[in-house]
């Protein structure tokens, strides 16, 4: 649901003046420190190196992110944290200052909370652990008694560190000796490295990590330590080794095998107490008390082997390929020893166990919609999906949603075309099966992330908008989605057919097409029957990470495949439907740079063009690009913004329809912040037009040309968030900077007086 309203008359951001004269206020906090007592606001690390050191900026962010406790922190030259504490804590502070300390209030950090002489020893540590041992440390405190505030200052003289010289591993006959041997050949820790403790700690993981992928269940990389050796060196050089503790278990140093797998398709807790049957399928147990999922179906999902050795990385695998089925809610792996008896040169055994728990075979959803629309459009809407999981015992998923909306154009800029209504109803069935329907039988193996999954979708629409037109639409998919891995997701749709039928059209729309030869055509050819492919690259998944990345390309191609069996007229058809020729592609590039906690800076590019080619002179209406509105150039009305330098005529009912084109360009800049628990700020400057590369002569100044740049629609604003575990519901307020329909020199308006308030659900980018 989205929304792009306009608001008239003048706005007083009398808001923006009061936060920042609460803030320049909260400036002043020093006539509540106590009498003796020195803010304590700033640190500083000064190091003094031996020899030199290639990464000594590293190495003093370390060593300031051990420092206790931390200084107090400014916003703006001021401190309005300490200034809600202060007031917040006095006595009889009343409801607000109690409110506005909760919230935003920061508890004062003074000079005498510095214990210098600890934090001396945890800095020397420090540096002893990344080898400049031997080091010295002083430290003082730096008070100014005009600002009652005070600075900590240590000086560290680092001395010439430890590096090593040779790195092997203490021998022995065992056989998880030769396993560790291999991993020692492929460390990074190599000769001239600095002592390091944390890159010890790593290599420790790193080798544990790859003895579990070769069935040693039970080790754990406490079991590893390292010794480091000096006493043949003169020069701050040493010699580590690695070797096993004293009275490691023996089961802990012996790998596994998996002797038998079990699989509970329809697993809950009652199961244990119920006689179930036993259907063993590639050497694999199917327990069940009804048949709930084919064992031949579910087998492919499952990378467990009898024989094969223990790998965490094949139950992980498992278990993720599992869960994308969309039948499971709980997918669960537990292995079992089951023969306790292994000497240091045999082999443990394990049974491996999967507990698969059932979603509800069947779901209802209902979703009641108010919509309202920049061109004037508001009213309700409903949508009901039915959803029936596993329908054929198979994983397979039945989605059928049925919608409908009723709106009536109350007010706007349309004209004559107020009071009019738009009824619009769909009907759509989807069919998924969690495998790949294909000629060719693929191995499991082959597609090593995820099985793909086969699409089938069939939908019927229909829209009656009053005074002007019926549309009747048939939509038909067939096609495959599948991740690569982690981050990349590939969707192609070999066969994509969808037919809209015009209808019903009054003697006012007719006058528009007649008056618009370019439109007219671009509802001609409205049989399109082609392949899509889409391409996504999504590095959001990565929460924690500072830099994140996303990509979504697409590519689409009409028409080919039908030129086979139409005959030779111009323009050519088949059963009688005159069909289009087009290819289309378009990118949309995302950046989010997460540079503080909840704040972030994101970056969005979108590029994207349609080609007519063949049987068409116009890429078909309903594949043509639009711009402006909650998810594009806030700062201009849905559709509203070109093409090119376009000026539409405000009182033309035609104008909905008029503003499309065939090439887009778009680009955002937004900072988000936080303000109050689930509420969040932002601010954003967006820029984008659409455009045509043949010139329509209906639309003057649509055609694309080299002062494209000049012709970009330009506008920001701010706008608030509420985000509730990743459902956001979003406000943004945006004015115009630069116009694209007025005239040359006279385009940037900076028009805040005349803002659009954009109401949507998601972020935009």
């Amino acid at each position: 649901m989205n929304s792009a309203i306009k608001i008239k008359g003048n706005i007083k951001w009398t808001t923006l003046a009061v936060v920042i004269g609460l803030i320049t206020y909260s400036c002043s906090v020093e006539k509540f420190i106590p009498e003796g007592e020195y803010l304590y606001t700033k640190e500083t690390v000064e190091l003094t190196p031996d020899s030199i050191v290639n990464d000594i900026d590293n190495i003093e962010l370390d060593l300031k992110a051990a420092l206790r406790p931390e200084p107090v922190s400014s916003f703006l030259g001021g401190y309005p944290g300490l200034y809600f504490h202060y007031k917040g804590t006095r006595e009889k502070p009343g409801f607000i200052n109690k409110f506005l300390n909760k919230k935003f209030g920061k508890e004062p950090v003074y000079a005498s909370d510095i214990r210098s002489y600890e934090m001396e020893q945890i800095l020397l540590n420090r540096l002893e652990n990344k080898g400049f041992f031997y080091s010295t440390v002083a430290s003082e405190i730096v008070e100014d008694t005009i600002h009652k505030e005070a600075e900590a200052i240590y000086k560290l003289g680092l001395s010439k560190p430890y590096r090593l010289q040779n790195y092997q591993l203490d021998t022995d006959s065992l056989l998880v000796y030769k396993s560790i041997k291999n991993e020692i050949d492929k460390s990074v820790m190599k000769p001239g490295m600095r002592f390091d403790l944390s890159a010890m700690k790593a290599e420790r993981e790193r080798i544990n990590l790859q003895l579990k992928d070769e069935g040693f269940y039970n080790f754990n990389s406490g079991f590893l330590i390292f010794e480091s050796d000096t006493n043949q060196y003169t020069n701050k050089k040493f010699d580590l080794y690695l070797r096993l503790k004293k009275d490691v278990p023996v089961k802990s140093i012996i790998p596994y095998k998996v002797a038998q797998v079990n699989v509970y398709p329809n697993y809950s807790v009652a199961l244990d107490s119920t006689v179930v049957d036993t259907v063993t399928y590639a050497n694999k147990n199917f327990l069940q008390d009804e048949l709930y999922f084919l064992p031949k179906r579910l087998d492919p999902f499952i990378l467990l082997e009898e024989g094969d050795l223990y790998s965490p990385d094949k139950s992980k695998a498992t278990s993720r390929r599992l869960g994308s089925i969309g039948a499971y809610k709980f997918v669960n792996i537990r292995y079992n020893e089951i023969d306790n008896s292994a000497e240091g040169d045999s082999l443990g055994i394990l049974e491996a166990n999967i507990f698969l728990s059932p979603l509800n075979k069947r779901a209802i959803r209902a979703e009641v919609k108010a919509v309202t629309k920049s061109n004037g459009f508001s009213g309700p809407g409903l949508g009901l999906t039915f959803a029936n999981r596993n329908l054929f015992n198979g994983g397979e998923t039945l989605n059928i949603s049925l919608d409908g909306s009723y709106e009536i154009q109350a007010g706007g800029n349309t004209g004559s075309s107020s009071g009019s209504s738009s009824v619009q109803l769909g009907l759509s069935g989807e069919l998924i099966f969690p495998r790949m329907l294909f000629p060719y039988k693929f191995s499991k193996d082959y597609f090593k992330y995820d099985i793909p999954k086969t699409r089938i979708k069939l939908g019927l629409a229909y829209l009656s908008r009053s005074q002007l037109f019926t549309l009747g639409s048939v939509e038909a998919n067939f096609g495959y989605v599948w991740q690569a891995n982690k981050y990349i997701t590939h969707e192609i749709n070999p066969i994509a057919i969808n037919y809209v039928s015009l209808a019903n059209t009054t003697p006012e729309f007719d006058a528009i097409l007649d008056a618009n030869p370019y439109l007219q055509t671009s509802f001609d050819q409205q049989f399109i029957s082609g392949l899509t492919y889409s391409f996504t690259y999504n590095g959001m998944v990565d929460a924690g990470k500072t830099h994140q990345i996303f990509l979504n390309a697409n590519f689409e191609t009409a028409g080919n495949s039908l030129s086979l069996f139409s005959g030779g007229e111009q323009p050519q058809s088949i059963f009688g439907l005159e069909y289009a020729q087009f290819a289309r592609i378009d990118g949309d590039f995302r950046y989010h740079f997460n540079f503080a906690e909840n704040q972030t800076i994101a970056a969005r590019l979108f590029a994207g063009v349609g080609v007519p080619y063949g049987n068409s002179e116009v890429v078909p209406y309903t594949k043509q690009y639009f711009s402006g509105g909650p998810y594009s150039v806030r700062a201009f009305r849905t559709r509203s913004l070109g093409p090119g330098t376009y000026v539409a005529d405000e009182d033309n009912a035609a104008n909905y329809y008029d503003q499309t084109g065939n090439l887009r360009l778009e680009a955002n800049l937004e900072y988000r912040f936080p303000l109050i628990n689930i509420l969040q700020g932002a601010v954003f400057v967006d820029a984008g037009n659409i455009w045509n590369t043949t010139d329509n002569e209906a639309l003057e100044g649509d055609t694309f040309g080299s002062d494209f740049i000049n012709q970009l629609g330009i506008g920001g604003g701010f706008g608030m968030r509420v985000d509730i575990q990743s459902f956001v519901i979003r406000l943004d307020l945006a004015a115009p900077f630069h116009d694209p329909s007025l005239e040359e020199g006279k385009r940037w308006t900076y028009d805040f007086s005349n803002p659009i308030l954009n109401f949507a659900i998601g972020y935009p980018f």
